[in-house]
């Protein structure tokens, strides 16, 4: 998605979230957006979550929502262990 190397993270009033650097986004759904972003992947959890912009080109992400928490993951291992780590993740 991104060929910058610059991520920045922004939240305003805990509803908004604004985000570059994202490389990839893995799966979200109104509780749970997890991106690979050019410093790890990252997991944002919350209520009534939504994409409200999407730039590809550009690497950036804007999700709406009451945002409850957010987490750099460390130690993923890609390719044979993505599905093992995403049903440990989601159970």
């Amino acid at each position: 998605m991104n060929s910058n190397s610059s991520h920045s993270l922004t939240i305003i009033d805990r509803s908004t979230i604004n985000i570059s650097g994202v490389n990839k986004i893995e799966s979200f759904d109104k509780e749970e957006f997890l991106l690979e972003t050019v410093m790890g992947y990252m997991n944002i959890k919350g209520e009534a979550l939504e994409m409200i912009k999407l730039d590809t080109i550009e690497g950036k992400v804007v999700i709406k929502g009451k945002i409850n928490s957010l987490v750099y993951l460390e130690n993923i291992k890609k390719k044979n262990n993505d599905e093992n780590f995403f049903a440990k993740l989601f159970k």
